[in-house]
């Protein structure tokens, strides 16, 4: 099992329309793609209230890489993040990191 991290570093007042496009849409692209979310957090107290973040749990690299990749390249994703962005990115930069499960980790 493989966990991806996310961090969306959301242009200043967008985080509302970046958490909009994900409940709305976003979520249902990654059900179609097998996506499977673990959870959603916004920060409370941190270096920026203006981020999303996310883990993703994958079975292999190469489910990730298969399944990210065709939700990527899902015309109906383009078009709604095209739509969602057409006055400017929601986005300044993502960070992820892929994180292993140590042997002494509770099962999730």
């Amino acid at each position: 099992m493989i966990y991806e991290l996310r961090t969306y570093h959301c242009v200043p007042g967008k985080l509302p329309l970046v958490l909009k496009r994900m409940e709305a849409t976003t979520l249902h692209m990654f059900r179609k793609h097998g996506i499977e979310p673990v959870g959603f957090w916004t920060v409370v107290i941190g270096e920026s209230s203006q981020n999303l973040i996310y883990l993703l749990r994958w079975a292999s690299m190469a489910e990730r890489e298969q399944r990210w990749g065709a939700f990527q390249a899902d015309p109906e994703w383009l078009a709604v993040r095209h739509e969602t962005e057409s006055d400017g990115p929601l986005v300044q930069r993502v960070s992820n990191t892929l994180l292993k499960p140590t042997a002494f980790s509770p099962s999730p």
